[in-house]
């Protein structure tokens, strides 16, 4: 694709979300009323909006962010690095907070971009979402209020993808699998999480897995560009 950005600009992310409580019964009669209608269109007429509410981590007003990892590239003379981090944990509020940090931090000049595979429609807005929710200030590269679709600092390997063609949906998984990357997909999927969640209460597997797709989209990147993988020596965990 010959993209024109240079790879230390990037910050590559993945998020993983949970329905906001653990059973429909903990919901208030208010939102449980909310939910259903929500959810009409989305819903097949066999299934009741109780018995859908294990895909409320979809929605940022029914979800909410259990983990987020992010990567990027650093300069190196001889072989390039590949820096991971995750934000993780019950209080999604804190881990927004410190998310917030980084993008104010490091993250925050006018060349830099975020990137994630369904960012566009997922990622980006559920966190922007989840932090009005949390009465957290936008950080600028999620404030998109008057820019121009060219001056939106994102980038989504999905669109990237579909090359103009809006009715084609790639997930992760096949993508990394036609393009000779490791499956990020080899322990749990995104249906999963919930459960691992919530019953499991096994944090770490699903930053594990997190981390993984973070990785996979920025081997994604390389592979557009026609440039050699990350070699597992070279991704530090920080």
């Amino acid at each position: 694709m010959n993209l024109k950005l240079k790879l230390t600009s990037i910050l590559f992310l993945d998020i993983e979300t949970v329905p906001q409580e653990k059973d429909w019964g903990n919901l208030s009669i208010e939102k449980q009323q909310l939910f259903e209608a929500k959810t009409k269109y989305q819903r097949k007429e066999e299934y009741t909006a109780d018995e859908f509410y294990g895909s409320a981590g979809i929605w940022a007003e029914f979800g909410k962010i259990i983990c987020i990892s992010v990567g990027f590239f650093t300069d190196v003379d001889e072989e390039r690095k590949f820096r991971v981090k995750s934000f993780f944990g019950d209080n999604e509020q804190q881990l927004l907070k410190d998310f917030k940090v980084l993008l104010d931090n490091h993250f925050s000049k006018r060349n830099h971009v975020l990137c994630a595979h369904n960012g566009k429609e997922f990622d980006f807005p559920f966190i922007a979402r989840r932090m009005i929710i949390n009465q957290i200030e936008l950080p600028k590269k999620l404030n998109l209020f008057g820019k121009k679709p060219w001056e939106v600092p994102h980038l989504d390997t999905l669109e990237l993808w579909k090359f103009g063609d809006y009715k084609h949906y790639t997930s992760l998984k096949l993508l990394t699998s036609i393009l000779g990357i490791p499956s990020p997909k080899d322990d749990i999927d995104g249906s999963e999480v919930a459960k691992v969640y919530y019953e499991e209460k096994n944090i770490e597997r699903i930053v594990n897995y997190c981390e993984k797709d973070t990785i996979a989209v920025a081997q994604i990147l390389l592979r557009f560009n026609n440039e050699g993988l990350i070699k597992d020596e070279n991704i530090i965990k920080v």
